[in-house]
């Protein structure tokens, strides 16, 4: 049976369906995650079984995107029947247009739209045909789930959510199109690309007001604090800098270059950049990169007793992280929690009294 995409009872449908999604699911997400005292912010969870739990939370999580393709695919393609030639749609907008009648224009509807005269806009407003707008409606909440699930599974979304998810939306709707042209199930449609690309930054901003405050119930405490530092600090010396500010270098003093050599570089990775020799100091200074993170390091070539120093890096996936140190050599101590912020992180000795904590990327 083919399904009707533009009848009253798929729009309830599927209105339904993105409600569940959007509101319910990061209810019971935050609901399960507590009575199993799961640390979903990256920190060290209570549960001792939390790493096979927080997979198993993600796995149901691809799963739910999983059976939202299924439902999506049967919509856009198995739903209808191949025609017989290939179909173009470009006009933008054109079966609203004709799928509503104002009797004073798009100017006179935008005027009582400022002025608040909404009964007006009823009095000089008819629906002609239901079809082109339950297609304008269909097409924005097909794509909805698409915006919302994408920055829930990944993380990568949800820095810049919303050029991403707009970006992404767009391309995933191309991708469609082309499939609807190309097999023949549909229109090759402008106002398909445009609504859904709407759909999927809406998708976004809704998961940043309901899945991600859910799921991040500190959110409120941090934000006053953003608004009240922002405030005071736009007179500031740096603020105008500040979205181009990044620590990309560290400095330690060592007291034996080939020690620190065989450490940086050979077991860790880092890639040495430059190499520094002053013509009247028995020092070296040298300079150790790993991708976007500089370590200066200036070696006395003498004996001494060095004071504690710290060393402190980003890196996703810690578990593995470690186990990779560990393999390497280097022993590591236990997972803690990061007392400022929460998350997870573990440290491991380095030469020279430096203490390295790599702690986890939110």
């Amino acid at each position: 049976m083919l399904m009707r995409t533009n009848s009253l009872s798929t729009c309830i449908y599927i209105t339904a369906m993105v409600l569940i999604l959007v509101v319910f699911m990061p209810a019971v997400d935050i609901f399960v995650c507590r009575k199993l005292k799961l640390n979903l912010m990256g920190g060290i969870s209570e549960n001792p079984r939390a790493k096979s739990l927080l997979a198993l939370r993600k796995g149901l999580i691809y799963l739910v995107f999983l059976a939202y393709l299924a439902g999506f695919s049967y919509v856009v393609f198995l739903s209808r029947n191949a025609s017989d030639e290939y179909l173009i749609h470009i006009a933008l907008f054109q079966n609203l247009a004709s799928s509503v009648r104002i009797d004073f224009g798009v100017l006179g509807t935008l005027y009582y739209l400022i002025t608040g005269n909404f009964s007006e806009i009823g009095r000089h407003f008819e629906i002609i045909r239901f079809s082109g707008i339950s297609q304008v409606y269909l097409n924005i909440m097909l794509f909805i789930p698409m915006g919302y699930l994408l920055p829930y599974m990944f993380k990568w979304f949800r820095s810049k959510i919303r050029i991403k998810t707009l970006i992404a939306s767009f391309l995933i709707s191309l991708a469609v199109e082309n499939i609807q042209l190309i097999t023949k199930r549909g229109f090759y449609d402008m106002d398909d690309l445009f609504t859904n690309t709407l759909g999927g930054f809406l998708g976004g901003l809704l998961f940043t007001a309901f899945a991600f405050r859910v799921t991040y119930p500190d959110w409120k405490a941090e934000l006053k604090r953003y608004r009240r530092w922002k405030k005071n600090a736009k007179e500031r010396t740096l603020y105008p800098f500040a979205k181009n500010v990044d620590q990309s270098r560290t400095v330690l003093r060592a007291t034996d270059e080939s020690k620190i050599y065989d450490f940086y570089v050979t077991k860790l990775g880092f890639r040495g950049l430059k190499q520094l020799i002053p013509e009247d100091d028995p020092g070296t200074s040298f300079l150790f990169e790993l991708g976007s993170f500089q370590v200066e390091i200036r070696c006395s070539n003498k004996e001494e007793q060095l004071p504690e120093q710290n060393l402190v890096i980003t890196a996703s996936k810690l578990d593995k992280v470690k186990k990779r140190l560990e393999e390497n050599g280097i022993e590591t101590g236990p997972f803690e929690a990061d007392p400022y912020t929460d998350l997870e992180r573990f440290s491991f000795k380095a030469p020279d009294n430096v203490t390295v904590t790599v702690i986890g990327d939110r």
